[in-house]
């Protein structure tokens, strides 16, 4: 049951829930460091990521997440780009339930520089958030400032509360006495700060000079009071706040950014200090609410002979004797025919949940089935040798590669996935430059281009990344070397789609007689070699330069005018950095040993697989990688690319010079088993007899730690550590390792880790929203996902998102929500193509098997 579905629920006890305000327990420092009560909890500044509306003080309503971010900004409604204060010392007081966090403008670490640099404006600003319990599960937050506010200040810095929009459309909210409903389009009036950025003249692109994020357009707030209520007719998600000094404001932030909540905000007064703001928050709770049970189990099935397990995720408080029957169901012509039932095998304890789970693996009959407990029901999944043989792994390469490719018109019978894009790749990137997306130009471009000269070659091949339109170098050969994997691992030959090249032009579900995997391996081969081609080396990335088109959501073939432009004087930078005559994106290059030698190795996979095809770029492919690592080995700062690297050449050549340098890398691979170990599997046989012996040892211990870890970790059968990032792709990587493990060390590998892997992935994970991380995969799967079409909030089969991430310290959350990058995002280099991997490998284990 999702959020939305949980907080309906909860209307259908209407008796219960009448006296529930005066009734509401207070609020206690939970051992886990937290404010907590029966349906409520308030975190605070125990998260760390801001950017994701994951921050300062909390609110979690019986269960669901409904308020983030509270915390002093410089604008009403800030967004991803804007200042972020940087976090002091965190103290709780443990007599009196007081957490109190110091906090600072400007953040050192991102002023001006770091893998998403900020600009902060020149303002000294130090100042204490202080969350306290009150009586009735009430609390009150207090801002201490060091100093009062410049005046220049006044009126734009304030305190700030972000309301979740995706539970609040169509509910209402009360203020003094105003009152509206929530829409789900943000809508004006809208208007410019005092000193913002008048209107300017856009280009055919949109672009123009990027407004300081200080002073762009402002949301018109919906309302100004003392007494805000937040939905009150929904007993689970009624919220009071109040304030006793500054009043309230509700805007919608989603009117300057896609991307943004609903806020409440207090300006902080001049010459205020001590309690300048003051706020007391209410929110409502349910009386003996307790969290709904959760069954989780694979939302496509399994094969017969896969072993079966599902999870069932109980509220922490659930006690042995609480315990209800787990009930196995199968769907006949008359319903629900039980097949098995019994209690649950209890687990323990994992994050803020209680675990028991079912193994139903001695149940083989082809079917359609459920699980049940108490009166909750699973979604209907399927037992059947071909689950993994059909709409398992196809969307993927049917949709999702193809939707993602660049330079290509990408049709879909009446329907246009995207135009003709980016025919003006690239002009090199300015020296010195960090740029807003983690790209960095040193002081020399390191070829003969200058900054700001057209680089031919660059217009062919390659795929967006993820919900942006770059090219990172990385993700393009990883998806190139995952693809050829495939081809070679389990004979993938697949033909649903043309892909012509030379006019440049995708048809989705209209084969061409040829493998649509080698014609995907070879779309990447084209940005790679064709960067390598025009610039003697590797670029780092293609990329747009102004952030207003980094952002830009819709056609791909919108993102530029598609017309190559060399610029007559220098780059014609406006002071923001943002060129302001034409639109061509920038390519970036570097000094990087470490991705050369994944490349290399990406580059020897892939000329192995298209000369086993006859196709004519593998030679190509191959002299590159040869050239590469030869130019990288020795200066690498991570050893394990340098396995990789040999690894596949040796692969690829048999060539004894590379076996040496492999040889001498030793004691590194067995000090570092887990990283580097699953390389050799496939060339072990070439490898020296005592390293050969070493390495099936050391392999050995790590496959027993991996078992042991997999008891005892999670209660998903896999070593499992949330983080603020879901954890889906790198669950799905470390899938894929543990197969080639499995491949070269079968006696000391079970195929568990694996399997246990992609189950996850398709719906045995934690949190109440157990959909299928694979788009259109599955009963229920995330239909709205963080890709190019995420305005629409709507997805792109085949792709797979991040998935649950944690709200720390325990909280798992999977939002219904198409702005989470850290949870519905789409990626290039492993993402999609390691669950594509892992489906075939599943259906090369199990199909058809009895």
């Amino acid at each position: 049951m999702n959020a939305k579905a949980r907080l309906l629920a909860a209307l259908a006890l209407p008796a219960l829930v009448a006296a529930s305000d005066a009734a509401a327990p207070a609020l206690h420092l939970d051992p886990a460091g937290y404010l907590s009560a029966p349906g409520l909890d308030v975190i605070v500044f125990d998260d760390i990521y801001p950017d994701g509306h994951q921050t300062g003080v909390t609110v979690i309503q019986q269960g669901v997440r409904v308020a983030a971010n509270g915390d002093v900004r410089l604008s009403p409604a800030p967004g991803q780009w804007s200042p972020m204060p940087a976090s002091g010392k965190r103290t709780v007081d443990k007599q009196t339930g007081t957490i109190t966090q110091t906090m600072h403008f400007p953040d050192p670490a991102k002023n001006g520089h770091g893998f998403n640099p900020i600009f902060y404006p020149d303002l000294d600003l130090g100042y204490a958030v202080r969350v306290t319990p009150l009586a009735g599960g009430s609390f009150r937050i207090s801002v201490d400032l060091d100093k009062p506010l410049p005046p220049e200040w006044v009126g734009k810095a304030g305190f700030n509360l972000e309301l979740f929009p995706g539970l609040l459309f169509g509910k209402s909210w009360l203020m003094d006495k105003q009152s509206g409903v929530f829409a789900p389009q943000p809508e004006g009036p809208i208007r410019l700060q005092d000193g913002g950025t008048v209107p300017v003249p856009r280009n055919v692109t949109g672009d123009g000079p990027t407004p300081d994020p200080n002073g762009e357009p402002l949301p018109v707030p919906m309302a100004t009071g003392h007494k805000l209520v937040v939905a009150p007719e929904t007993d689970a998600q009624r919220m009071t706040i109040t304030s006793d000094g500054a009043p309230l404001e509700l805007l919608d932030g989603r009117l300057p950014h896609n991307n943004g909540w609903f806020v409440i905000r207090s300006a902080i007064p001049a010459g205020a200090t001590k309690n300048a703001i003051t706020w007391t928050v209410t929110p409502n709770t349910v009386p003996d609410w307790r969290y709904t049970p959760v069954i989780q189990v694979s939302q496509i099935g399994y094969a017969p002979a896969q072993p079966k397990r599902a999870v069932i995720e109980l509220d922490g408080r659930t006690t042995d004797a609480q315990l209800k029957p787990v009930t196995l169901f199968r769907l006949t012509d008359h319903g629900r025919e039980q097949v098995m039932a019994g209690k649950g095998e209890p687990w323990g304890k994992f994050l803020r949940y209680r675990y028991v789970t079912l193994d139903f693996s001695r149940i083989r009959d082809p079917g359609m089935y459920q699980i049940g407990y108490g009166d909750q029901l699973s979604h209907p999944f399927r037992i059947d040798g071909n689950v993994y043989a059909r709409g398992a792994w196809q969307p993927t390469l049917e949709y999702f590669l193809p939707v993602q490719m660049c330079h290509m018109r990408v049709n879909e019978k009446y329907r246009v996935w995207h135009g003709l894009d980016h025919q003006d790749d690239a002009l090199m990137a300015p020296t010195g430059l960090n740029h807003i997306d983690g790209y960095a130009q040193g002081p020399s471009t390191l070829t003969r281009y200058k900054p700001g000269d057209v680089v031919p070659g660059l217009d062919r091949g390659g795929w967006h990344d993820a919900g942006d339109y770059d090219l990172r170098v990385e993700s393009q050969i990883g998806t190139t070397w995952m693809l050829a994997k495939m081809v070679e691992e389990f004979g993938l030959n697949y033909d649903a789609t043309t892909i012509d090249e030379k006019n440049r032009i995708v048809e989705i579900h209209d084969p061409d007689g040829t493998n649509d995997a080698i014609q995907q391996i070879e779309h990447g081969l084209l940005t790679v070699l064709g960067g390598y081609r025009a610039l003697g080396r590797l670029y780092r990335g293609i990329i747009t330069p102004s952030l207003r088109r980094y952002v830009m959501l819709g056609d791909a073939a919108n993102h530029t005018d598609n017309v190559s432009k060399k610029p007559v004087k220098g780059l014609g930078l406006d002071t923001n950095g943002d060129p302001i005559k034409w639109d061509d994106r920038w390519v970036f290059t570097e000094d990087n040993p470490d991705r050369e030698l994944y490349v290399a190795g990406g580059l020897a996979g892939a000329a192995r697989v298209l000369k086993a095809a006859g196709r004519p770029m593998a030679d190509e492919a191959l002299a590159a990688a040869k050239n590469i690592a030869a130019r990288a080995l020795g200066r690498e700062k991570d050893n394990s690319k340098a396995v990789f690297a040999l690894a596949e050449l040796i692969h690829t050549t048999h060539d004894p010079a590379y076996v040496a340098r492999l040889a001498a890398l030793e004691p590194y691979i067995l000090a570092h088993i887990d990283s580097t170990g699953w390389m050799l599997a496939e060339i072990q046989d070439q490898l020296p007899g005592k390293f050969r012996a070493d390495l099936a040892q050391a392999v050995a211990d790590y496959q027993a730690k991996v078992a042991a870890d997999a008891k005892t970790d999670s209660p998903y059968g896999i070593p499992y550590k949330p983080k603020i990032w879901g954890a889906g792709w790198d669950i799905q990587q470390r899938g894929v390792e543990q197969y080639f493990f499995h491949k070269g060390w079968p006696r000391a590998t079970s195929t568990d880790s694996y399997m246990n892997a992609l189950d996850f992935v398709l719906g045995v994970h934690p949190g109440e929203n157990t959909a299928s991380f694979v788009s259109g995969v599955g009963s229920a799967s995330a239909t709205v996902a963080y890709g190019a079409n995420r305005a629409d909030w709507s997805y792109i089969p085949g792709g797979v998102i991040s998935g649950t991430n944690l709200i720390r310290p325990d909280l798992p959350e999977l939002k219904t929500w198409p702005y989470f990058w850290q949870q519905t995002e789409y990626v290039m280099g492993g993402g999609a193509t390691n669950y594509m991997f892992l489906a075939l490998a599943a259906d090369r284990l199990y199909g058809g098997k009895r």
